[in-house]
């Protein structure tokens, strides 16, 4: 690749040290995917605790930093569930990662840009829009199903309608999501998000629907009717080369008129992970192709070629910059 690249799906985590604002709930602290995100981020809970939850930013930017191929990623923030008072609900929130902060830390490394998200459902939902925006938010971040937002429900045009005019895209979870300990998975239909579309936001369906099923039908195919009728539809290919997502990614790809439309994202920590991996595709990439994959020490470096190996185009690489309000 001789272009430089963006990741626009990058996530952090934060225990509250710090005064960062960050929780996470008690029955997602106790399981076993939270102690792998933060290996995967490079930090321990005793670390956050003596240096504060900064500090996973700052790893994020230093190891950013060594790619020669990945210029700069999106990091995440991460709203909760909202009650019916219009306020968090912290007792039904799984993790909580405040604008505030994520703003405030991007902000400090060049090669960090700041992701917001805002639960349509809060009171001050539309204020809050407004101070992402005058924060250098570049994108809009839900997880629907962890989220309890129902992309379809009408209460949310005056939201929408903001969000179009302001021209910050919607970067929103499809399919099914099993990061966390429960999930409403039918929520994240992509077929809820034809409302929002109708109305002219740009939607960017995370992981493009790759897995999961609603009405009978598999969410891919959902997505991809979708994306036959509406040009303001794109897609990341974030998480697609998974060992739990195998064949998503080529799949995606046979689409060629898709092309101008998919956009790099790695959904971080988990490409630093062991379900990543150049070995579980024998069946398209050599024994020395894999090998020689495996022994880049970037995460960001060893991703991209994966992608570039399985066939992704300098397109898809490049698209970010024309989609991200920057």
């Amino acid at each position: 690749m001789t272009n430089r690249i963006i990741d626009i799906h990058c996530h952090t985590a934060g225990i509250g040290a710090g005064g960062s604002g960050c929780f996470i709930s008690p029955s997602m602290r106790k399981s076993w995917r939270y102690r792998i995100f933060l290996k995967a981020f490079g930090v321990t809970e005793q670390d956050l605790l003596r240096e504060g939850d900064g500090l996973v930013m700052r790893r994020t930017s230093e190891m950013l930093a060594q790619s020669q191929l990945v210029s700069a990623a999106v990091i995440l923030a991460m709203d909760g569930v909202v009650g019916e008072d219009g306020e968090l609900d912290r007792a039904r929130t799984e993790m909580f990662i405040p604008n505030e902060f994520v703003a405030a830390e991007t902000g400090r490394y060049a090669n960090l840009l700041f992701g917001a998200s805002i639960n349509p459902l809060r009171r001050d939902a539309l204020q809050r829009l407004e101070q992402a925006v005058d924060a250098g938010a570049v994108l809009l971040k839900w997880l629907p199903s962890i989220q309890h937002i129902d992309p379809a429900d009408r209460r949310l045009v005056p939201f929408y309608l903001r969000l179009k005019v302001l021209g910050l895209p919607l970067l929103t979870h499809t399919g099914a999501e099993s990061s966390f300990t429960s999930s409403r998975n039918e929520l994240a239909d992509p077929e809820r998000l034809r409302l929002p579309l109708s109305l002219g936001v740009t939607v960017i369906a995370a992981h493009a629907g790759s897995n999961g099923r609603n009405q009978g039908e598999s969410n891919h195919k959902r997505f991809l009717r979708l994306c036959r009728e509406f040009p303001n539809l794109y897609a990341d290919i974030s998480a697609l080369t998974q060992v739990n997502r195998l064949g998503h990614l080529q799949r995606l790809m046979k689409h060629r008129e898709l092309h101008g439309r998919l956009l790099y994202g790695t959904d971080m920590p988990l490409l630093n992970t062991p379900i990543v991996s150049p070995f579980y595709f024998p069946w398209r990439l050599s024994p020395r192709r894999m090998l020689a994959i495996s022994l880049i020490s970037n995460p960001w470096d060893r991703d991209v070629e994966i992608k570039e190996a399985l066939g992704v185009g300098a397109d898809v690489f490049r698209k970010a910059g024309d989609v991200l309000r920057i």
